[in-house]
């Protein structure tokens, strides 16, 4: 399985609650049109008052079989609507995506 992870900045124009309804209600749906994505999953920064805010909005991390059904996949009308749509919530000058390997030690207990 091949995981694609973009780290999504908010537009400044928008509110933290705009931002995070709209990935939610608007781009999410869109998203879970691709042909081939095997799973979606939206990481929305929650408010610590401990810790300082990461300045990010959210991660999202999308799967697909492998590389060649991932490039298929954004080639698609779908796949082209759901990214052209990020720039309606994102701030694109910071907003950056990669595929990336994961890597899960044991946790020793």
């Amino acid at each position: 399985m091949l995981k694609f992870m973009v780290v999504l900045y908010k537009k400044p124009e928008l509110s933290e609650a705009e931002f995070h309804r709209f990935l939610r209600d608007v781009h999410a749906p869109m998203a879970l049109k691709i042909p081939g994505l095997r799973k979606y999953i939206q990481n929305h920064v929650s408010p610590d008052p401990t810790r300082k805010h990461p300045g990010w909005g959210a991660i999202v991390e999308l799967y697909f079989d492998d590389w060649k059904s991932m490039e298929a996949a954004w080639a698609t009308p779908e796949g082209q609507a759901a990214t052209a749509d990020v720039k309606e919530f994102a701030d694109l000058s910071r907003t950056n995506w990669s595929v990336v390997e994961e890597y899960s030690p044991p946790v020793d207990q």
